[in-house]
C-alpha cells in the first residue's frame, strides 16, 4: 500500500553499512501500512520452474518475490589464481571452506613448525561490503531474537508492517542478528580453527556490518590502523578498548599507512610523534605498512607496492641508521605490554549495530569503550569498582546518549548499581527491540523508575539505589572530582600519556607531540613511590631529581625534547630521596615544583603590518602564554 518507503533502508536492512537512525515520522496513514494479518506466505504455492499457482482473493495485491544470492564481492587483493567470491560471513560453512582451501594447506606444508614459525592467521580491515542473509537466517534469527522474521520480510524492502515503530524495531533486531553471526560464525569460528593448531588470530575489526568492539573481542590480537597524517586514529583507542575489556594483551596496529603522496618523504624523526600518539592510545605492537620484498642488491628504491606506503624497507636512504629507532619501538612495545591498563571511566557503547568508535574526551581521566555484551557477561562490582575477570577495573560506567535500552541490559545495570556501582547517564524509556514488544517497554520503564527514581538530570541529578547510585546531568570529570578522585595525569603543557600498573609499580608513558622542547610540571595520581625516568631511546634509567608528593599526587618536573618521550616509573622499591623542589640563582627562581618557569621569555611580539603602528597589535602576553603552555 502506498509509495512510502523507510528512509535509509539500505543501511537499516544491512545491505550496506550506512545510517540507521529511526524515521522522523511517528505515524503513517493506514493506507501506507501493511497489516501483518493480511500478509500471505506463498512459498508453498510455487511449483516446478518457479511458477506461482494461487487462487487470488479479491482486492489489490502486491506480490513480493524474495530470495538470496551471493553479494558478488570478490576477494582482493589476490593473484589471478587466488581470485574468488568472498565467503559467507554469517555461517560457519563459509569460513570452514576458506580455512580448508588455504590455511589447512599451509599448516600441512609447515608440519611441526605450526605454532612456532607459522604462529597466527589474520583478518584484515573489512573492505568487502555488507551481508544480510545466509541459508539458515530464519532459524538463527528465531534462536537469537525469539520470534519469526518471516512476516516482516517486506520491511527489508522499505515497506512498513504493522507500524513505523514495529518496523524499525524489526530492523534493529535484524542488524543485531547480523552482528552476532559475524562475531560468532565467522571470527569466532576462525579463532577456534586457529587455536586447534596452536595459532592465534588477529583482526583489524572495523568497517563491517557488526559491532566493531565485539568483533575485535573475538580476536586474540585486536588490531587497528593509523595513517601518515593521523587518519584512522580512532581505531587505535577502539581496538585497545576491545583488548582491555576482553582480556587481550597485544594491541596491534597497521602502522604508518600512506598513499602515493608519501613518496619516500617520511623517516624515523617524522614518524616519532605519530608512533607515540598510537602508543598513548593503547597500541603495543607495530605492524609496519609496508615492507616490500627487495630481491635486487643494487637497485633503489627497488620494489614497491603500487601506490601504497609507507615506503619502509632496506632500500630507504636512512635504513642503515635505523637500528636505534627500531630499538626505541621495541622498548616501548615491551613496557606497554606489561601489567594492565589503568582507566577510571568505562563508556558503554549504544546497543546498536553496526557500531563504530564514539569519540570521547580524555579529560585527564583515561577510559575504555565497552560493549553491552561485555557488561552482560564479564562485569561485576568489587568494593565500588566495576571489574572484569582479567583485572581491568573502572570507577564509573557511563551510559550512551539516547533513551533506548533492552530489558536484559537494564537488569544487569540494576544488578551492578545495587552492588555498589556508580552509573552516569540518562534514563531509558523503551527497548529498541521487537522481542517481547510491548511488554519489553513496560519492563524498561519499571526498572528505570527503580534506578533513577526522581532523578531527572536537571533539578535532581543523583539517586541512590542499593549500595550504588545513578548520576544524570553531571559531567563525568565533575562526578570523579566530587568523589575526591584526582586526575590520573595533568599538566599545563600539551602532552600525551598512558598509564599501566605492573604489580605495585605504576608506569606512565609521557610523550611530547610538538616539534620543540617542552618543560612541564606533571601531576601523577601516585603516592608513596619514588619516581624514575626510563628513557626508551637509550634504555637509560635515572631517578627524578625534582618532584614533590602531596595529597596523594606526585608532581614531577619533566623535560622533553622535540617529539620526545619518557617512561615515568613509580616503584615502591625505589629508596626515598630528598628531592629538589626549588632551584635559583641569587633572588631569581629558575625552577620550582609549584610552578615551572618558561624556558623562553618573550620580550616583544606584534601582529599586523610591518612598520605600520596603526595596523599592528601587541601580542607579547598572548605569545608568552602559549610558550608557557608548551604550544
Amino acid at each position: 500500500p502506498g509509495d512510502f518507503r523507510l528512509e535509509n533502508i539500505r543501511g537499516k536492512a544491512g545491505y550496506e553499512r550506512g545510517a540507521v537512525s529511526p524515521a522522523g515520522e511517528t505515524t503513517l496513514p493506514a493506507a501506507m501500512v501493511i497489516e501483518r494479518a493480511r500478509i500471505v506466505d506463498l512459498s508453498s504455492q510455487f511449483g516446478e520452474g518457479g511458477l506461482l499457482t494461487w487462487d487470488v482473493p479479491a482486492g489489490d495485491w502486491t506480490v513480493l518475490r524474495l530470495g538470496h544470492t551471493s553479494t558478488g564481492m570478490m576477494n582482493a587483493p589476490a593473484p589471478a589464481s587466488g581470485r574468488g567470491l568472498e565467503c559467507d560471513k554469517l555461517s560457519t560453512d563459509g569460513i570452514d571452506a576458506q580455512f580448508a582451501g588455504m590455511m589447512a594447506k599451509l599448516i600441512a606444508d609447515v608440519g611441526g613448525g605450526v605454532g612456532k614459525t607459522l604462529v597466527a592467521t589474520h583478518i584484515d580491515s573489512w573492505e568487502n561490503g555488507s551481508q544480510n542473509w545466509t541459508a539458515r537466517m530464519r532459524e538463527e534469527f528465531r534462536r537469537l531474537r525469539g520470534y519469526d522474521l518471516w512476516p516482516f520480510l517486506p520491511v527489508m524492502t522499505g515497506r512498513v508492517v504493522e507500524s513505523l515503530e514495529v518496523s524499525e524495531r524489526f530492523l534493529w533486531d535484524l542488524r543485531q542478528t547480523i552482528s552476532e553471526l559475524v562475531v560468532t560464525k565467522y571470527a569466532g569460528r576462525l579463532r577456534e580453527l586457529a587455536q586447534r593448531h596452536g595459532m592465534r588470530l588477529s583482526i583489524e575489526a572495523y568497517g563491517g556490518p557488526c559491532d566493531d568492539l565485539t568483533y575485535g573481542g573475538a580476536a586474540d590480537e585486536p588490531m587497528c590502523e593509523f595513517w601518515i597524517g593521523g587518519g584512522a586514529m580512532e581505531t587505535c583507542k577502539g581496538m585497545a578498548s576491545a583488548a582491555h575489556i576482553y582480556g587481550r594483551t597485544i594491541v596491534g596496529a597497521e602502522a604508518f599507512t600512506a598513499d602515493d603522496r608519501e613518496r619516500w618523504l617520511q623517516h624515523p624523526a617524522s614518524l616519532k610523534a605519530l608512533s607515540d600518539r598510537a602508543f598513548c592510545d593503547g597500541v603495543n605492537r607495530m605492524v609496519v605498512h609496508r615492507y616490500a620484498m627487495q630481491p635486487w642488491l643494487h637497485y633503489a628504491p627497488g620494489m614497491c607496492m603500487g601506490p601504497w606506503g609507507l615506503h619502509y624497507e632496506r632500500s630507504s636512504t636512512w635504513w642503515e641508521q635505523s637500528a636505534l629507532w627500531h630499538e626505541y619501538l621495541a622498548r616501548c612495545q615491551f613496557l606497554l605490554r606489561q601489567g594492565r591498563f589503568v582507566a577510571d571511566v568505562c563508556y558503554l557503547q549504544p546497543e546498536e549495530s553496526p557500531q563504530g568508535f564514539a569519540p570521547r574526551p580524555r579529560i585527564q581521566y583515561d577510559f575504555d569503550l565497552c560493549t553491552a555484551e561485555a557488561v552482560l557477561t564479564r562485569m561485576r562490582v568489587d568494593r565500588g569498582r566495576l571489574v572484569l575477570p582479567d583485572g581491568m577495573s573502572y570507577r564509573l560506567l557511563v551510559l550512551p546518549p539516547g533513551h533506548a535500552m533492552t530489558p536484559l541490559l537494564l537488569r544487569k545495570i540494576k544488578e551492578l548499581v545495587m552492588a555498589g556501582a556508580t552509573v552516569v547517564g540518562p534514563r531509558p524509556t523503551k527497548s529498541p527491540s521487537l522481542t517481547n514488544y510491548p511488554d519489553c517497554d513496560a519492563e524498561v520503564r519499571r526498572l528505570a523508575d527503580e534506578l533513577w527514581g526522581d532523578c531527572d538530570g536537571r533539578t535532581v541529578r543523583e539517586h541512590r539505589c542499593g549500595q550504588g547510585r545513578i548520576v544524570w546531568g553531571v559531567p563525568v570529570d565533575s562526578v570523579l572530582r566530587e568523589a575526591g578522585i584526582s586526575p590520573d595525569f595533568s599538566t599545563r603543557a600539551r602532552l600525551r600519556y598512558i598509564h599501566r600498573a605492573v604489580g605495585e609499580t605504576d608506569v606512565y608513558f609521557v610523550a611530547n607531540p610538538q616539534p620543540h622542547e617542552v618543560q612541564a610540571l606533571c601531576a601523577f595520581r601516585v603516592s608513596g613511590k619514588g619516581p624514575e625516568f626510563w628513557w626508551p631511546e637509550t634504555g637509560r634509567r635515572e631517578r627524578a631529581a625534582a618532584f614533590e608528593e602531596r595529597d596523594g599526587v606526585t608532581r614531577v618536573f619533566v623535560r622533553l625534547g622535540p617529539s620526545g618521550s619518557v617512561f615515568v616509573v613509580f616503584s615502591p622499591t625505589v629508596a626515598a630521596v630528598d628531592p629538589v623542589v626549588w632551584v635559583g640563582r641569587g633572588d631569581q627562581t629558575l625552577l620550582t615544583i609549584e610552578e615551572v618557569a618558561s624556558k623562553v621569555r618573550v620580550e616583544r611580539a606584534v601582529y599586523g603590518l610591518l612598520n605600520d603602528p596603526t595596523r599592528t597589535r601587541d601580542v607579547r602576553q598572548k605569545v608568552q602564554q602559549l610558550v608557557d603552555a608548551g604550544d
